[in-house]
């Protein structure tokens, strides 16, 4: 993790992270004070109930990212991202300036109108802050940074929280609020001049005033891709979900542990804390790439754990309420309670990270701010539709734990839909987890994988897992060619027909299926992806390599592309080789964590592509592991 935080001293990433840091840390500052002060002072500002506020709060400030979104996503692809992030600052301190004058007038109209324009600020702020990333960040550094950016996000979010929530509890609140807000806001200034130049990608982009038919079109642009786009709408759910959440908060905390504007802060505290680590241990756990193995990981702990929180939650409202801190967490519950609401964050770290990185790396450069724009919008929409439903819901009767675990079940069936439709996230997580609690995988020459462009991949057959260790290890997805046997064994055909495995028969046996095989690998090969074979035809029951067949020859005289030699070692005798393995003599290499390596050695050239030559490499990148 020692290399994502060396980006913080960095000039093309430290003033950016100060600017967002700030940002984040004002929004909530005041937003969560002014939550604070409608929930527990209510009768003086208004007639309607705080279960009705908070709500109707959360949804006047998500609403600007639905209507102008689309707006700042043409601006950040016409203009540079360096210097609109300057003006965006100037307009925050304008708009603590409303702030002030709301709370000198006392007039909750000028105070929302205040959290509307904080919410504008923010949504032209938006396709900046992730467009810029792939600007000024390698690929390999993309994971941590994104991860340092939704850590220190969340860091702000708790910090700001914390001193909302305090500042809305002193005598003189409001003045403390005010100026508060105004030194943020002017500091997040001074930091984003010092933001590199950031080049607009498309400067003669003529930006288009109608927000309907530019937020249209930003969407298409998304849609070009499924996974790009299916990936913002779990992003989208996320928001939905985690903004349900964090709006019931003080609502909660008063209605249900029966604390006071302590409690609030302290699980706004927890979640936020556990958010921000699981962002930070995206990066060791994805080794530094985009791993979207951990999207479903992250799915998984978000339904468990919103479950648990439902059931976890008291029934009745403790005697003697509001009670003071200590008094709350006397409560056996609380503690549980706290438990989920970090688990949540946790996971939600692990959900979000990886989907933001694989949006920012697959989008198309010159629409990169467009469609981080169109995600922003989709995230509004989700957002305030889950705002208005919470609020009906909740003004119907339904208690708030309730509405945790409907949500919670809601994320289930949102998340088995999203998979089923675009399979790449579950498999990502099956090879995940093999490499993560099966085995321990030491990767040695993954560069020698190209990043775009098509490839053949050959490898050694040592077991029946080989095309998911190679798959969790590669960057990109492969297509595998792979005896029709294997292919249709139960229980991991599933995962083989998702991953586009192409089957194939010796000649002998049926020559259409294995015709068809080589049709279907030069059209993969044509679309530019990456396809893998296993030159042995069999898996070793023996350990060794067995005598390379012809089938890359064929392939590359048809094809003419760079041929990767590959090597897999330490499976041989572990749960998933041929039976007669060495697994029996030393059960101690066939447990969990069992050390496997593949080893990636450099390019051959089609004409070199021989089939003793290709054996000859990938035995020397074997070594002597036996």
């Amino acid at each position: 993790m020692s290399s994502q935080f060396g980006l913080l001293n960095t000039r093309r990433f430290a003033p950016f992270f100060g600017t967002q840091f700030l940002g984040a840390f004002n929004d909530n500052l005041f937003k969560n004070a002014l939550v604070v002060l409608l929930t527990f002072q209510a009768t003086s500002w208004t007639t309607l109930t705080p279960e009705v506020l908070t709500n109707l709060a959360a949804g006047i400030f998500i609403l600007p990212f639905f209507l102008f979104s689309a707006t700042a996503g043409q601006l950040a692809d016409k203009y540079d991202k360096a210097r609109l992030a300057r003006l965006t600052k100037l307009l925050e301190i304008v708009i603590m300036g409303v702030a002030v004058l709301g709370f000198v007038v006392h007039s909750l109209a000028v105070l929302l109108a205040a959290l509307f324009l904080l919410g504008l600020q923010s949504a032209l702020f938006g396709p900046v802050k992730y467009a810029i990333l792939p600007q000024h960040l390698r690929e390999d550094e993309l994971v941590g940074g994104n991860a340092l950016v939704e850590s220190g996000t969340f860091v702000a979010i708790l910090v700001g929280t914390l001193a909302g929530g305090l500042l809305a509890a002193v005598d003189g609140a409001t003045t403390w609020i005010a100026l508060a807000g105004l030194v943020v806001a002017v500091l997040g200034y001074l930091c984003s001049r010092g933001i590199p130049v950031a080049p607009a990608p498309v400067p003669e982009l003529v930006v288009g005033l109608n927000p309907f038919t530019e937020t249209w079109r930003n969407v298409g642009f998304a849609r070009q891709n499924r996974t790009v786009f299916l990936s913002i709408l779990g992003i989208s759910w996320f928001w939905l979900y985690g903004a349900m959440f964090l709006a019931q908060f003080p609502v909660y905390a008063k209605n249900v542990l029966g604390g006071n504007e302590t409690t609030v802060t302290l699980l706004l505290a927890v979640f936020t804390v556990g958010i921000g680590i699981g962002s930070l241990l995206c990066d060791r756990l994805s080794a530094g790439h985009v791993e979207i193995g951990l999207v479903p990981f992250g799915s998984i702990g978000l339904t468990v754990f919103g479950i648990d929180l439902a059931f976890a939650s008291p029934d009745l409202l403790p005697a003697g309420a509001p009670l003071p801190l200590a008094g709350v967490l006397a409560m056996h519950q609380t503690w549980r309670v706290l438990f989920d609401l970090f688990a949540l964050g946790l996971f939600g770290g692990f959900f979000i990270v990886p989907l933001y990185a694989l949006i920012q790396l697959r989008s198309a450069p010159e629409q990169r701010a467009r469609i981080i724009a169109a995600n922003n919008i989709l995230n509004a929409l989700f957002m305030v539709c889950g705002a208005l439903a919470a609020a009906g819901l909740l003004g119907n009767g339904l208690s708030i734990p309730a509405l945790f675990g409907i949500a919670a079940l809601c994320n289930a069936a949102v998340a088995v839909y999203i998979y089923s439709l675009v399979p790449e996230f579950m498999l990502r997580f099956i090879a995940w987890l093999l490499i993560h609690s099966v085995y321990r995988l030491q990767q040695n020459g993954l560069e020698n994988i190209p990043q775009d462009g098509p490839a053949i991949l050959v490898c050694n057959h040592v077991s029946f897992v080989d095309p998911i260790v190679i798959a969790a290890a590669s960057r990109r997805p492969i297509r595998f060619v792979m005896d029709h046997r294997i292919y249709r064994l139960p229980v991991i055909n599933f995962i083989f027909r998702h991953m586009h495995t192409i089957p194939i028969a010796p000649a002998r046996e049926d020559a259409a299926m294995m015709a068809a095989a080589f049709e279907e690998v030069a059209h993969a090969l044509a679309a530019g992806e990456l396809v893998a074979i296993f030159p042995e035809g069999r898996i070793t029951d023996n350990g060794e390599i067995y005598p390379f067949r012809p089938g890359v020859q064929q392939i590359v005289g048809r094809t003419p592309v760079a041929v990767i030699p590959m090597a897999l070692q330490g499976l041989w005798g572990s749960f998933f080789s041929r039976k007669d393995g060495p697994a029996m003599s030393n059960p101690l290499r066939a447990g969990l964590f069992a050390r496997i390596a593949l080893s990636v050695g450099p390019a051959v050239a089609p004409a070199a592509a021989t089939p003793e030559h290709l054996r000859e490499i990938v035995a020397a990148l074997r070594g002597d592991w036996r």
